[in-house]
C-alpha cells in the first residue's frame, strides 16, 4: 500500500477525503447528540432517522447533474468548488448555532449534504483518474479508511467536546446549541482547510466532454431514464450497486436505532459511550480496507464480499442478544472489518467494470441506488418506531435483509468467495511472494507446468491470478465425496491412465477457447527437494490452440506439514512459512518433457543463486 503515496496528488486528496467526511459528520453527530439528550424512546428513533433522511435526499434528487458535472468537467475542481460552497454553509450552521435555531441548524443537514452529493462522484471517479487501474482497490482501500477515520475522528472529537460543554441544566435544544455554539467554528476552519487543499489537486481529465445539461430534460426525468439505462447496461455493475445499497440500508437503520436501543435496554445515557461504541465500527472497517487492499494486490478480490456479507449478517443477529457495552463495542468493531472487506471490493469492481466516458454517471447513479433504499429503510424505521415496534425487532429485521445479501452475493460470486476462503487459509500459514507473473499473458491460452511439491501447489498458484485455472487431476481425487462438488465447480479435468486421451482433449478444447490449464509433469507430489523425471502426457494436447507454455517453479514448500518431505530440523509450528513461484518466460508449444524439466531447473538454480 505504500507505493501508493508515492503518486503526486494521492495525499493531498486523502486529506481532502478526511475533511470533507470530518465536516460533515461533525455537524451531524452535533444535532444527533442534541436530541439523544432532550427526547427518548420512539421520538428519539424517529428524529434520528430524519436526521439521516436529510443527508440522502441530495443524493436523490442530484443524480443526474452530479453525474453529469463528474462526467463533463475535471473532477478536481468539482471538489474544489463543493469544499468552497461547504465553508459558506458551516458559517450559516454556526450562526444558527449561536442563535439558538435548532430546526434551522436542523435542515442545513441537508445543505451540508447537498454539496456532498455533488462532490460524490466527482471523489470516487477520481480514484481511477488518479492512481490508475493497477492500484484501484489501493486506491479504494485509501479512500474508504480515510473517509472512516474521519468518521470515527468526528464522532469522538465532536462527541467529547459537546460533553464537555454540556451540563445537566440545560433542558431545551436551544440552550444546547448555545453553548456549544464554538463548535461551529471548527467546521468552518475544516472546510476553509479542505477548499485550500482540493485549489491544489492535480487536473487529471485526460479529454473534455461534449455534454450538455437541459433543465427541462432533468425536470421531466429524462435525464434520470437515461442514466438509469446506462447503469442498468451491466448486470454485474448493477447487482453490485443493490448489493451496496442493501448494506448501506442495514447499517443507517443499525446506527439510527442503536443510541434508543443502548439507552432502553443497556440504560447507557452518556453520548460518549454510545457514539464510541459505534464508532469501533470504523476502526473495524479501516481494518477491513487495509485487509482487501492486501488480499487484492494483484487484481479485485471480489471473493471478499460474500465473506464480508456473512459476517455483517451474524453480528446484526447477535448484537440484541448481548447486555454488555464490552462485548458490543467487539461486535461493533467486527463489524465494521466485514464492512470493509464488503464495500472495497465492491466499489472498486463498479469502477473497474464502468467506461470512463459514464463513470461519473455510474457512481452517481450508485448513490441514487444507494440513498432510495437507504432513505425507505428510514421511513420504514420511522413507521416501525411510531406504531410501537421496538429497536430489536428492528434488529432481528435487518438481519434476515443480511441474509438476502449474503445469498445474493454467494450465488454472483459463488467461485471467488471459495477461493478468498483458501487464500484466507493458506495465509496464516504461508507468506507468498510472486515473480514474473507479468510473464503470463492475459488473452492467450497458457498452460501452466512447474514443479508439484505438495497438496497446496494448486491453490499457490492460482492465489495471484485473476482468471481461473483449470487444473488436470487425478480422477479418483476428483471424485472424492465431499470435494467432487467443488472441484466440478472449479472446472477441474478429471484424468486416469485409462482415459487420458479424453482428458488430453478437454484441456485442448479449454486452451482453444483462451483458458489456462494446469498439470503436473513429474505427475505426483515429491517426495524430496529435487525435481522428479517430466512424463510426456502433456505433449498429446494438439497445439492447435493460440498460446503458449508457461513454466514455473515453487520454492519454500519442502518440509511443510502439506509436503512429503520432512526434514530433520522441523520449523515452528507457529512460523510462518516464506513460499517464492518464479515463473519463467513463455515458451513454445512443442517443447519436450525433457528439455521442460532443464528450463525448470534452470529456473530453480537462476533464482537460487539471486
Amino acid at each position: 500500500m505504500n507505493k501508493i503515496f508515492a503518486i503526486t496528488g494521492v495525499i493531498n486528496y486523502a486529506l481532502v477525503v478526511f475533511l470533507n467526511a470530518f465536516t460533515d459528520l461533525g455537524h451531524k453527530i452535533i444535532i444527533q447528540n442534541t436530541i439523544f439528550k432532550v427526547y427518548d424512546g420512539d421520538i428519539q428513533i424517529i428524529l434520528t432517522a430524519i436526521v439521516n433522511a436529510l443527508v440522502l435526499l441530495p443524493f436523490i434528487i442530484m443524480f443526474s447533474p452530479s453525474g453529469f458535472l463528474a462526467d463533463k468537467f475535471p473532477k478536481n475542481k468539482i471538489m474544489e468548488h463543493s469544499a468552497l460552497f461547504a465553508v459558506f454553509i458551516t458559517i450559516g450552521i454556526t450562526y444558527s448555532y449561536y442563535q439558538g435555531w435548532f430546526y434551522t441548524a436542523f435542515f442545513m443537514t441537508f445543505l451540508l449534504a447537498l454539496q456532498s452529493a455533488i462532490y460524490g462522484p466527482a471523489k470516487y471517479g477520481y480514484i481511477k483518474e488518479l492512481v490508475g487501474v493497477k492500484y484501484i482497490t489501493t486506491g479504494n482501500g485509501v479512500v474508504q479508511a480515510t473517509t472512516t477515520v474521519a468518521i470515527l475522528g468526528g464522532i469522538i472529537f465532536y462527541t467529547v467536546l459537546f460533553e464537555g460543554l454540556f451540563n445537566d441544566s440545560l433542558t431545551t435544544k436551544e440552550d444546547i446549541l448555545k453553548v456549544i455554539a464554538p463548535l461551529g467554528w471548527l467546521l468552518v476552519i475544516s472546510s476553509v482547510i479542505e477548499w485550500f487543499l482540493a485549489s491544489k489537486l492535480p487536473n487529471k481529465m485526460l479529454q473534455t466532454s461534449e455534454k450538455h445539461f437541459r433543465v427541462k430534460r432533468y425536470l421531466k426525468g429524462a435525464y434520470l431514464r437515461k442514466n438509469l439505462k446506462i447503469m442498468t447496461r451491466k448486470t454485474e455493475i448493477y447487482e453490485a450497486i443493490i448489493a451496496l445499497a442493501l448494506f448501506w440500508s442495514i447499517s443507517q437503520v443499525i446506527l439510527a436505532i442503536f443510541g434508543e436501543y443502548a439507552k432502553s435496554a443497556l440504560g447507557v445515557t452518556n453520548t460518549i459511550f454510545v457514539q464510541g461504541v459505534m464508532a469501533l465500527a470504523g476502526i473495524g472497517i479501516v481494518i477491513g480496507s487495509i485487509m482487501a487492499a492486501n488480499f487484492s494486490k494483484y487484481f479485485i478480490n471480489t471473493g471478499l464480499v460474500a465473506i464480508g456479507s456473512i459476517g455483517i449478517t451474524v453480528i446484526v443477529f447477535l448484537i440484541p442478544f448481548v447486555s454488555s457495552m464490552s462485548i458490543m463495542a467487539l461486535l461493533f468493531m467486527l463489524f465494521g472489518i466485514a464492512a470493509g472487506l464488503f464495500i472495497v471490493p465492491l466499489n472498486a469492481h463498479i469502477q473497474f467494470l464502468a467506461p470512463r466516458i459514464h463513470l461519473g454517471t455510474i457512481i452517481a447513479g450508485s448513490n441514487f441506488i444507494q440513498n432510495i433504499f437507504m432513505f425507505v429503510f428510514l421511513v420504514l424505521t420511522t413507521l416501525f418506531a411510531y406504531f410501537g415496534m421496538n429497536s430489536v425487532v428492528l434488529f432481528y429485521l435487518m438481519g434476515l435483509v443480511g441474509l438476502y445479501l449474503s445469498v445474493m452475493v454467494f450465488r454472483r460470486y459463488v467461485v471467488m468467495t471459495l477461493w478468498a476462503i483458501m487464500e484466507f487459509i493458506s495465509k496464516t500459514r504461508h507468506t507468498y511472494n510472486y515473480i514474473g507473473l507479468e510473464n503470463i499473458p492475459q488473452t492467450q491460452g497458457v498452460l501452466l507446468l512447474g514443479n508439484h511439491v505438495s497438496w497446496l501447489d494448486w491453490i499457490i498458484i492460482q492465489l495471484p491470478m485473476k482468471r481461473r485455472i483449470n487444473f488436470m487431476m487425478d480422477k479418483d481425487i476428483y471424485h472424492w465425496r465431499f470435494f467432487h462438488s467443488l472441484f466440478k465447480l472449479g472446472e477441474a479435468i478429471p484424468m486416469s491412465a485409462k482415459a487420458s486421451k479424453d482428458a488430453f482433449k478437454e484441456a485442448h478444447k479449454r486452451l482453444q477457447n483462451s483458458n489456462m490449464v494446469a498439470l503436473y509433469p513429474e505427475g505426483a507430489i515429491s517426495k524430496d527437494s529435487e525435481l522428479g523425471a517430466f512424463h510426456r502426457g502433456y505433449e498429446l494436447i494438439p497445439q492447435n490452440y493460440d498460446g503458449v507454455i508457461v513454466p514455473y517453479f515453487i520454492d519454500g514448500v519442502f518440509g511443510s506439514i502439506f509436503s512429503k518431505h520432512k526434514p530433520k530440523n522441523k520449523k515452528s509450528f507457529l512460523q510462518r512459512r516464506k513460499i517464492n513461484v518464479y515463473f519463467g518466460a513463455p515458451i513454445s508449444k512443442d517443447t519436450k518433457a525433457e528439455k521442460l524439466r532443464e528450463i525448470i531447473e534452470n529456473l530453480k538454480e537462476k533464482n537460487e543463486i539471486k
